[in-house]
Formats: structure tokens, C-alpha cells, sequence
């Protein structure tokens, strides 16, 4: 498929009331998706092992989803490629509808795991070709205040999934938390068809299967060597040593396969070009940081400052209040200074913010705390916003996808590396609570730093207005 690249149309208005905003609120309620999944099942994992038993297979239920969803990024960026935006997101949203439905009606934990790798498949798919559109829809200009729309909603699904999963759970049935996406899985996909035009010339595709088989295993078997590590087995073990080694070693060959192959999955030029290698480790950066903060803010407020669930959700919800709200103002930002010294600020306040977790004691009112994440959510959407935007103003239609996904897929490895080493580090110093949270605070705040440095490195990209 040859295509040149489509002018994003350009708006006085991307919000809502525009003409493009049917297609914006489609992208929205399909990030809504994935974004409310990743929270909604935490309150009702209570309810789900008292009906389907399997306790210890529980943790299972968020790694297989976040493995499906990691290893199938950089394929469904390729295939959007070469088939288009519009099918790739219809197939993603046609995963997670037929894994909800099939979630509704598990009748054992074993079951319940596999059809939450369905939805995983579908969620690899929804993030990446959201943020795809968002670049050939929308202008250079346009796309900061459009992250920060789509941002926004993670920021209210930190509140609504887990109050969701609460009352479902309470007042009805935890398969409730699954049946809530069919109607929401129809609207998006009808929106969608509806409001995303593309002008796709097909030719007959080249498909580097190999390089997807290899691509799959050897991440898969990566992450789960990380995510199961000291957990499901030692880390001595032949399973710790040989599950991750085994996944490097495909990957290696994965590379090897991939400078011979017609249509590689990943290209290698995206390893090889400074603002997208630099993109994708601030992005897995960005990925550790996120994951830390989610994980063990909670964690901290509840079992060091002795306060109740949503106190605790409320303080973390400062996080992902302020990253939406730098986001939408990224764009103003980039325009005037470019997008390396508008990430060089961002990673500078993050970084502040992430220091500023190391100081938090046993004693620590949680408005401050709350104060602190909202900082480092600031930092964050200052960074992450405008170093995806660079990477994809370098790059036409015909790579957009490509470059898109291997920036998500770096932010999902890296949010995978990041449970496991800080839980590592957490387990290492428990039970006390007060201690292992101090420790993973200053391991967060290190990887700031390293994120920092790569942002740093980033070189001076020129803003096109288009």
C-alpha cells in the first residue's frame, strides 16, 4: 500500500463542538475502555476469587492482560500501515467486546484469565491507533490540547473504575464490571465508523509472519520472566534464569530476521534515528514511573498514614489530574520552544516531584502527598506529550503507525520492568510497610532522572506547523 501523506485539515477548534469532534469523543470512549479495565477489577477481585475460588491466581488476571496488550502494540502499528487506522481499531475494539463477553460468563479463575488475554488483545490495539489518528487528524499545534482530552480520561478512570468496580461488587455482581463494555464497545465502534474517513491505496502486502512469531515469544516470555520473577518462582531458579534468557535469545534472532524481511514488523530504522530511539526510553521511562506511583502511593497512604481506600484514591488521583491538565497546555509550550527544551522542563518538574516522594514519612499529612503526585503528574504530561508528538512530526502516514506503537509498546515494557524491580526492591524490605515504600520513592525518583537524561539527549527537532 503506497499513500501520501494526508494534511491533517486545519480547525480553529479541536474540541467537542467542532467538526471533528465526533471522532474525538470516539477515541475517547474507546481509551475509556481500556482506561476503566485497568482499574475496575481491583475492588471486585475480592467478590471474583469468593465466586470463582483461585486466590493464587488471582495476580494472574492483570499480568496476561498486560502481556497481551504489550506484545501486540508494535504488530497492530505495522498492520495500521499497511491496512489503515480504521480497521486495526475496529479489530481492537472487537477483541475486548468479545473478552468482556466472554469475562461476564467465566465460570472458573483458569477461565476468567484466558478470556482477560482476549481483552488484552483488544487493548493493544485501541491505545496505540488512538494515538496514531490523533496524529494524521490533528495538526502539530493541535495535538497537545488534544493528548490532554484523551489524558483526561485516564484521569477520571482513576476515580470511576475503582468506584465502579465497588458498587458492582457490593450491590449487584463483579460480572457486571465486564457487561458495562458491551454497550460501550457498540457506541465507540459505530462512532468510529462513522466519523474516521481514510483513503487507503492497497496493494497486496508482504506479511513478515516470522518476525511477528518471534516478536510475541520473545517479549512474552520476557515479561513474564520480570513479572513473575521472585514471585511464581526464584530468581536463582532455572525458571528465573532460563523464562528471560530465553526470551532475549528470540529476540535477538528477531533482529536478525527483521534486517532480511520485505515488511518488518519493527523496522529497524526506528532504532537508529536519535529522536525516536530517545523517544522510546523516555517513553518506557515514563512507563516505570507511572507504574511505581499507581502501585505504591496507595500502598503508602493506606498502610503507612493509616488512611481508608478512597482517601487513598484521591490522593493518587492528583497524579493523574495533573498530567492531563499539562498535556492540553503542551501544545503552546512546544510551538514557542521546541519540543526537546518543552520536555527538558517537564522532566525537570517530575523529577522535582518524584524527589520530593523520597521525603514522605510516617507522618505525612495526604494533602501533601497529594500535592506531591499532582506535581509529578505535571511533569509527566509536559514530557510524555511532546516527545510522542516529535517523534511522530518526523515520520509521514506510511510510518506513523510504526513510530506510534513503538512508543507505547517502550511505555508497556517499561511499566512491566517496573513492577518488577520495584516490587523487588518492596518485597526486599517488608514487612516493613514505611521502609519498602521509602525505597521504591527513591528508586522512582532515580529512573526520573535516567528519563530525564534522555530527554536531555533528544535532538533539536524542528516544529512543523502541520
Amino acid at each position: 500500500m503506497e499513500q501520501t501523506d494526508q494534511a491533517p485539515i486545519t480547525r480553529a477548534d479541536v474540541g467537542f463542538r467542532s467538526d471533528r469532534g465526533p471522532l474525538l469523543i470516539s477515541l475517547m470512549l474507546s481509551i475509556g475502555l481500556v482506561a476503566i479495565d485497568s482499574t475496575v477489577i481491583a475492588t471486585a477481585v475480592p467478590s471474583v476469587v469468593e465466586s470463582l475460588g483461585g486466590f493464587h491466581q488471582f495476580p494472574w488476571l492483570f499480568s496476561v492482560y498486560l502481556l497481551a496488550q504489550a506484545v501486540t502494540v508494535p504488530i497492530y502499528g505495522k498492520l495500521a500501515d499497511l491496512f489503515g487506522r480504521k480497521p486495526m481499531m475496529l479489530l481492537g475494539i472487537g477483541f475486548f467486546l468479545a473478552g468482556s463477553i466472554l469475562c461476564g460468563f467465566a465460570w472458573s479463575m483458569l477461565a476468567l484469565i484466558v478470556f482477560r488475554a482476549v481483552q488484552g488483545l483488544g487493548a493493544g490495539a485501541i491505545q496505540p491507533m488512538s494515538m496514531t489518528i490523533v496524529g494524521d487528524v490533528y495538526t502539530t499545534a493541535e495535538r497537545g490540547k488534544v493528548q490532554g482530552y484523551i489524558a483526561s480520561v485516564w484521569a477520571v478512570s482513576s476515580v470511576v473504575g475503582p468506584t465502579l468496580g465497588g458498587v458492582f461488587s457490593q450491590f449487584a455482581t463483579w460480572r457486571w464490571i465486564f457487561f458495562i463494555n458491551i454497550p460501550l464497545c457498540l457506541l465507540a465502534a459505530f462512532m468510529l465508523m462513522r466519523n474516521l474517513r481514510e483513503d487507503v491505496v492497497r496493494r497486496k502486502p508482504v506479511l513478515d509472519y516470522r518476525g511477528a512469531v518471534l516478536l510475541t515469544t520473545g517479549v512474552t516470555l520476557l515479561i513474564l520472566g520480570l513479572l513473575e520473577g521472585g514471585e511464581a518462582w526464584s530468581w536463582t531458579s532455572w525458571a528465573g534464569i532460563g523464562v528471560p534468557a530465553a526470551g532475549l535469545a528470540l529476540l535477538i534472532a528477531f533482529v536478525l530476521v527483521e534486517r532480511r524481511a520485505a515488511e518488518p514488523v519493527v523496522p529497524l530504522w526506528v532504532f537508529r534515528r536519535r529522536i525516536l530511539l530517545t523517544g522510546s526510553l523516555v517513553s518506557a521511562g515514563v512507563g516505570m514511573v507511572l507504574f511505581g506511583l499507581t502501585s505504591y502511593v496507595p500502598a503508602y497512604v493506606q498502610g503507612v498514614l493509616g488512611t481508608g481506600p478512597l482517601v487513598a484514591g484521591f490522593a493518587l488521583a492528583t497524579f493523574t489530574l495533573g498530567w492531563p491538565l499539562a498535556a492540553s497546555q503542551s501544545g503552546r509550550a512546544y510551538m514557542r520552544f521546541g519540543f526537546r527544551t518543552t520536555a527538558i522542563i517537564g522532566s525537570s518538574v517530575a523529577i522535582a516531584g518524584c524527589l520530593l516522594t523520597t521525603f514522605l514519612g510516617t507522618h505525612t499529612p495526604v494533602w501533601v502527598v497529594g500535592a506531591v503526585c499532582f506535581v509529578v503528574g505535571l511533569g509527566m504530561g509536559w514530557t510524555a506529550a511532546p516527545t510522542l508528538i516529535a517523534a511522530q512530526a518526523t515520520v509521514g502516514w506510511s510510518e506513523r503507525g510504526v513510530v506510534t506503537a513503538a512508543n507505547m509498546f517502550s511505555r508497556s515494557v517499561g511499566g512491566a520492568v517496573g513492577v518488577a524491580l520495584f516490587g523487588a526492591i518492596a518485597n526486599f524490605a517488608l514487612p516493613d510497610l514505611a521502609r519498602a515504600s521509602s525505597h521504591v520513592f527513591i528508586s522512582v525518583a532515580v529512573i526520573a532522572i535516567l528519563m530525564g537524561a534522555a530527554v536531555v539527549a533528544m535532538p533539536r527537532t524542528p516544529v512543523a506547523a502541520q
